[in-house]
């Protein structure tokens, strides 16, 4: 029953990708059709917050994650906003204000446009970010800098519903009409913000073309044949169908597997899939990069041949960007050591199978076109429909915050 619901479902998949190529035989959009009115913003009303769910949960901002101070190690990442189109009250004289996470200073630079767009003349003005004298209540996300207390320049109180509007509108994880004296927005933590990129490679990491070449990740165009893995275990070049997600600028949480004898350094999201053996002779099966340990095997090339690796380290960094390309095959060989495609869910097999209907897209359509930033949307409808399919000890824990946040 299971295996024919599973049919279905990529049944279901293959027809709504082949839909758009349909429609592209067509005749374009008819003259004189009404075209879509661009959406009304709606302002918040007082004390009305976006989304509708506390602050510090996983639908919003995510927990506290501690204090940081000047002299604490985690100070550094904290990053100083100097944009002139921002006013910073700063009425300590020590800059605090201006210190933010890179993601909470992302979505502050873009509301300062808006503000700029919506009312000419008028800038957007900060009364409070991060906090290191203890003003505001236990575990304020301002103790972080990823949370702002926001106005207009002009203080015009009539603005602000509508200033938290634009707040929600510029990302950021949560808005709160807090007070009739300013709106306060704040994001999720930049180790939670990373986990939501499920499975992927910095951009950095490196593909192997066919003609010897090594190439960034983010330099990958469709058609290109890169090396990867076949069912027996062999090194062959598949075609470069998609990026599975694009992130070019995410700051992103990596795991670090190092191996020796060959010497290797892999690097790859948490919930990325990776072929791991328990000895050099064992059978190599899909696990996540998060469950890997020193003293296990992953595939490496060594010349035009395969061979187990043993792991010696395993460790955790930032980086910037997160690709994850999708080969014909549904395995990528990235910085010299053999990786599936997928991610989320351990089973490399389902993946294949369940990616099927979006290969098949690509070998009709070709479908060498521009790819928006994000996760792309089949990954995504995949996992909603897995949820129905699959039980929810098949996902990785990053896979709520991928699609749920």
């Amino acid at each position: 029953m299971k295996a024919a619901r599973l049919r279905l479902l990529l049944l279901g998949c293959a027809l709504l990708l082949l839909a758009p190529a349909v429609r592209g035989c067509g005749p374009g959009r008819v003259v004189g059709s009404r075209r879509r009115p661009p959406r009304k913003l709606v302002p918040l009303a007082y004390k009305q917050f976006s989304p509708n769910v506390p602050e510090k949960t996983l639908g919003a901002s995510g927990r506290y994650e501690g204090k940081i101070a000047r002299n604490s190690e985690r100070f550094k990442e904290l990053t100083p906003n100097y944009n002139p189109d921002i006013i910073f009250k700063d009425e300590e004289n020590t800059g605090a204000d201006r210190l933010m996470t890179q993601r909470c200073k992302d979505r502050l630079n873009s509301l300062a446009i808006s503000v700029m767009n919506q009312w000419p003349g008028v800038k957007l003005r900060v009364t409070e970010g991060w906090d290191e004298d203890g003003h505001h209540s236990e575990e304020s996300l301002h103790y972080e800098g990823r949370a702002v207390d926001i106005t207009t320049s002009d203080r015009d109180r009539n603005k602000y519903g509508m200033l938290a509007r634009l707040a929600v509108e510029a990302g950021f994880d949560w808005v709160y009409y807090e007070s009739k004296a300013h709106i306060h927005c704040s994001v999720k933590s930049e180790h939670s913000a990373a986990a939501k990129t499920g499975g992927c490679f910095p951009a950095r990491a490196l593909a192997t073309l066919e003609n010897g070449t090594k190439i960034p990740l983010w330099a990958l165009t469709p058609g290109q044949r890169i090396q990867a893995m076949d069912e027996e275990g062999h090194l062959i070049y598949s075609e470069f169908l998609t990026f599975l997600d694009k992130a070019p600028l995410m700051h992103t949480a990596f795991h670090i597997i190092e191996t020796q004898d060959p010497p290797r350094r892999l690097t790859l999201t948490a919930a990325h899939l990776l072929f791991v053996g328990d000895n050099a002779t064992t059978p190599m099966k899909a696990v996540f990069a998060s469950q890997v340990h020193p003293g296990q095997y992953v595939l490496a090339t060594e010349g035009t041949d395969l061979q187990p690796a043993r792991v010696t380290a395993v460790s955790k960094q930032m980086d910037i960007g997160a690709y994850a390309p999708l080969t014909s095959h549904g395995t990528v060989v990235v910085d010299e050591v053999v990786a599936s495609c997928f991610a989320l869910v351990q089973e490399q097999h389902l993946a294949q199978l369940a990616f099927w209907p979006l290969r098949l897209y690509h070998s009709l359509t070709g479908g060498h076109r521009t790819q928006p930033e994000g996760v792309h949307w089949y990954s995504a409808l995949l996992y909603h429909l897995g949820q129905m399919l699959l039980a929810s000890d098949s996902f990785h824990p990053l896979a709520t915050a991928q699609f749920d946040s």
